[in-house]
């Protein structure tokens, strides 16, 4: 599976982007998927997750309420909306596809494909 993030860019605190993950390849199989980041010096980190039915979505603590995760499976995209964004969210943000269609959790080992990042900068 080949994964290709896009949508990143520079926005002012309290605004929104949608950010999108198209993925190609190996599409017929059915794999959960999620958002990772990593911001400049820090360990990369667990944004939300997404089953392949998107019955079950979850969301670190950090952007709760703020964010959603959601896909169009016929379209093999999934995207992460992100409003009242902050500055602390500033990062370079990553898809990630799993093995499995079942949501696959917040730890990088989860995951068996990556996409190429997307920046995201919020302004203060």
């Amino acid at each position: 599976v080949q994964l290709q993030a896009f949508g990143g860019g520079l926005v002012q605190a309290g605004g929104s982007l949608r950010l999108s993950c198209a993925a190609s390849g190996r599409t017929g199989s059915n794999y959960a998927m999620a958002w990772f980041r990593q911001a400049p010096g820090k360990e990369r980190e667990y944004v939300a997750g997404i089953s392949w039915t998107a019955s079950r979505t979850d969301y670190a603590d950090s952007v709760k309420g703020r964010f959603t995760i959601s896909r169009d499976n016929a379209k093999n995209t999934v995207y992460l909306q992100m409003n009242s964004l902050k500055p602390e969210d500033t990062a370079v943000y990553y898809c990630a596809a799993s093995g499995s269609l079942y949501y696959s959790g917040s730890f990088l080992r989860g995951y068996d494909y990556w996409g190429q990042g997307t920046l995201v900068t919020v302004s203060s």
